[in-house]
């Protein structure tokens, strides 16, 4: 082997996508977010709504780790309890927006015709409505919204993203030879989308869902905060908005809340990014 062959497949072999430190930090910070969820609730043994009525509003200390809110329940189980509520509506928002938007846009992009134009007519007349007004409008009509309204209002405008990626995706790869050679053979359309498209166009769904995640995740604090969220008072945006009401008093209850929330959506954003770039190794090249 020649020494010019040898430095090519060196260099070459250094330039092979890695997933970054960034990338590596946020899946931490969502993992993290994730066991909160789950064994936080668990752990700790006391209910949310338990009161400590002599310390009210009380800074951090030994009983009261991230200290009390208004009503002296403790602020640490609160978070705990509201991670698992966000945990939950996160997760089922994203799986029925990506399911739904996998099942729109890869018909819509495969099939083609009126279908392809229905659905991307639909797509514009969303897009042409501010998302989170949408998501307040559907949320108001209803006198006591639970966690499934609030899931249900997500998810009216959350598969547009997801159509819009996958169709992409279809279109580029359905002139395949695979694809091709598969049509060629006699199988059927929903054969094809599912055993030879579908496979092939997961990596920038995976990315999207990343993003998803995080949008979900400051709509649902958004909602809670003006108090259009699920009607309990430990979620973090209505911990947050109780924080506004003391800013004066005190600190601890806005920033608990406010610093797992931007915490959760900086380890979604740094995550979704580390993908993008292992997934496409030439953004990571271009820069």
């Amino acid at each position: 082997m020649s020494q010019a062959q040898s430095q090519s497949q060196t260099q070459s072999k250094w330039m092979l996508p890695t997933l970054g430190t960034a990338a590596w930090l946020g899946a931490l910070l969502l993992l993290g977010f994730v066991l909160v969820g789950l064994l936080g609730p668990l752990i700790l043994s006391d209910s949310p709504s338990a009161q400590d009525l002599d310390h009210l509003l009380e800074g951090p200390s030994r009983r009261h780790w991230l200290g009390t809110d208004e009503n002296g329940c403790d602020l640490l189980v609160q978070m705990c309890y509201g991670a698992r509520l966000l945990l939950g509506l996160c997760s089922s928002v994203v799986g029925l927006c990506l399911s739904l938007g996998l099942l729109i846009g890869v018909s819509a992009g495969y099939l083609g015709g009126w279908l392809d134009e229905l659905v991307m007519r639909i797509i514009d007349v969303l897009l042409a409505f501010p998302g989170i007004l949408l998501n307040i409008a559907i949320v108001a009509l209803v006198p006591k919204a639970g966690v499934g309204v609030l899931i249900f209002a997500l998810a009216v405008n959350g598969w547009v993203g997801y159509a819009r990626v996958a169709r992409a995706q279809v279109l580029r790869v359905r002139e395949q030879e695979y694809v091709l050679a598969a049509r060629s053979v006699g199988c059927s359309p929903w054969r094809v989308m599912l055993r030879h498209i579908l496979p092939n166009i997961w990596s920038p769904i995976i990315v999207q869902a990343t993003f998803g995640f995080a949008g979900v995740v400051l709509v649902e604090a958004s909602l809670s905060f003006l108090g259009l969220g699920p009607p309990v008072p430990y979620t973090w945006g209505a911990l947050l908005a109780q924080g506004t009401n003391f800013f004066w008093r005190t600190r601890h209850l806005i920033l608990a809340p406010g610093l797992a929330i931007a915490l959760l959506v900086l380890g979604c954003n740094l995550l979704g990014d580390g993908l993008r770039d292992f997934i496409d190794p030439k953004r990571t090249r271009a820069r």
